[in-house]
């Protein structure tokens, strides 16, 4: 560069780079669920910095056109030597996102030192080296990237190594009629799929008396929750190219069974593993993978009973995030979402019975209010016929964001519906019960603004999570109560006859928190799990269950009393 840095203009590019970091890095301290818009921030600032190099900083137009050129070069081909999981991150923005305000950062050093033109390629080449060194795990609820080093292995690749956790079964069931088993959480969030957990008191002493490890076992990864009963719990999980249901003893955590298919599903975000929650029913376990796999099984030996491609009965898409459905039966049907469709399966047989569609495509899964099916899709929320598929009604709430979690029925026959997004999205709507075919706004609230969180409603109060941090609003009109307590994006379960939230954190916590309107108050805290923790709770005989992609735990609820 033969322009000399006193003759440049280096104010604009050291205020442009403060600002970029800041936003960065000071933004999500003081407002964590805008930690995506912080990002953007980030990358807003690194193109005014290469416009105020282009325009504005006086270096000679060979330096300038120069620089611009480098950069381009480094961005459009470091990529070719990265780890896939950052080439794939972020929708595939990972790279950019990271890289630009670093290498903008390297411009105005570059352009304060007053260095010689040679000195940029290096540079560059030793920012491009360090991502080339890096993979990710996938990212956290506020969008924060899990960075490892590319060498080092996985938990699944740890696991892998290890002794088969479980054995696997015949593909074909033995003939005959097993007994059936009494499921106290039969799946995803519970008996009415709500998150409330109804007949169980506890020790809310945790200071004193708090919930004992009772077993830790190592898990393939996935965001499965549980289902249980009969002292078996049912997840599934990834290992490798197989995608397993696996059943475990609640005693102890030891292996019982394992079906495997072999597929594997895998995104830069949410990592490897099937999505969905299995369905204990009577003798049976039923479950999704991501890929559309569905699995009819023995619930005591894991014997096929059935077994479809859903996916292909449909023609349905699998979606970025993959099939995320956690099933639901309804008067003999088994009901799965994939990709903006409800499809009914006959669950004795495995006979499609219908398929319909009901909007854009969704993370959600069915909903039961009384013989039909409720679904959040991609546009809003849809009611069809658990008998037939034909849709009742569908509700409109146009934005820009998308439906994660259950619709909440009411007891006046109205329900609650969410739009999420990483920003907070649209917040809460009260939906008053449908008449001549239309469901009905009766209020929006963005004092309750879930992520993928599911939220749960208690004595005319719902609660849930604002973007990381715990909300209560009233039902009556939305206003908000009370907002504390960070968690991350968490999940939670109601202790309906205490008032009490069970809550699990994206960091592996689990806390006691008072599900009062008056006020926010967090009772206890306990560290159970060391990395990211999306998967919902469950309990069964009086044991609190959680897991995340890496392992799962069994803790022994000190209970005052048990009657269901």
């Amino acid at each position: 560069m033969n322009t000399t840095a006193g003759e440049l203009r280096l104010w604009p590019g050291f205020v442009l780079v403060a600002l970029m970091w800041a936003a960065r890095y000071g933004g999500p301290v003081v407002l964590p669920e805008w930690s995506m818009q912080a990002v953007l921030a980030a990358l807003l600032c690194s193109v005014l910095i290469l416009v105020w190099w282009l325009l504005f900083s006086r270096a000679r137009w060979m330096d300038r056109i120069g620089a611009i050129v480098l950069l381009i070069a480094f961005l459009l081909l470091t990529p070719r030597i990265l780890d896939k999981s950052i080439v794939g991150g972020m929708m595939g923005g990972m790279f950019l996102l990271y890289a630009a305000p670093i290498a903008t950062t390297v411009l105005v050093a570059w352009a304060a030192l007053g260095a010689r033109r040679a000195w940029f390629v290096p540079a560059l080449a030793l920012v491009g080296g360090g991502f080339a060194s890096l993979r990710t795990e996938g990212i956290s609820g506020s969008a924060s990237s899990e960075f490892r080093w590319r060498w080092t292995p996985t938990a699944e690749e740890k696991l892998l190594l290890s002794m088969p956790a479980a054995p696997v079964v015949a593909d074909v069931a033995v003939p005959g009629q097993a007994p059936e088993i009494l499921a106290d959480w039969p799946g995803f969030r519970g008996p009415l799929r709500d998150g409330v957990v109804r007949g169980l008191r506890i020790n809310a002493d945790w200071k004193t008396a708090p919930p004992a490890v009772v077993w830790r076992k190592a898990v393939g990864p996935g965001w499965s929750s549980f289902a249980a009963g009969g002292g078996l719990i049912f997840t599934q999980e990834q290992r490798g190219e197989f995608e397993f249901v696996s059943c475990y003893r609640l005693s102890d955590g030891s292996a019982v069974w394992a079906h495997r298919d072999k597929t594997r599903f895998w995104e830069s975000n949410g990592g490897a593993g099937p999505r969905g929650t299995p369905l204990l029913h009577g003798d049976r376990v039923y479950a999704l993978g991501a890929n559309g796999n569905l699995n009819a099984l023995r619930a005591r030996d894991g014997g096929v009973v059935w077994t479809r491609n859903a996916a292909t009965d449909t023609g349905a898409t699998i979606p970025d995030w993959g099939f995320s459905s956690s099933p639901i039966l309804i008067d003999g049907v088994l009901v799965i979402a994939l990709s903006g469709r409800l499809v009914g399966y006959d669950a004795v047989t495995g006979e499609k019975k219908w398929f319909t569609s009901t909007g854009a495509a969704s993370y959600a899964s069915p909903h039961q209010m009384g013989n039909s099916v409720a679904i959040l899709n991609g546009k809003g929320a849809a009611m069809v016929s658990s008998l037939d598929g034909k849709v009742i009604w569908k509700h409109d709430w146009p934005d820009d964001e998308m439906g994660y979690l259950q619709p909440v029925s009411l007891d006046d026959g109205g329900f609650l519906i969410t739009r999420a997004g990483a920003g907070g999205g649209s917040g809460l709507r009260r939906i008053a019960a449908p008449a001549n075919g239309k469901a009905e706004e009766r209020w929006t609230s963005r004092g309750l603004k879930p992520y993928f969180s599911d939220f749960v409603v208690h004595k005319g109060h719902a609660y849930g999570f604002d973007g990381s941090i715990l909300s209560c609003i009233d039902l009556k009109d939305g206003a908000r109560k009370w907002k504390g307590g960070r968690f991350g994006n968490g999940q939670m379960l109601l202790l309906a006859d205490q008032d009490l939230l069970l809550v699990t954190s994206e960091d592996g916590e689990v806390g006691l928190v008072s599900a009062t309107p008056d006020e926010f108050k967090e009772l206890a805290r306990i560290r159970v799990l060391d990395d990211k923790t999306w998967n919902h709770p469950a309990i069964s005989g009086g044991r609190l269950l959680v897991r995340n992609g890496v392992e799962m735990v069994a803790l022994q609820l000190g209970t005052i009393d048990v009657g269901r």
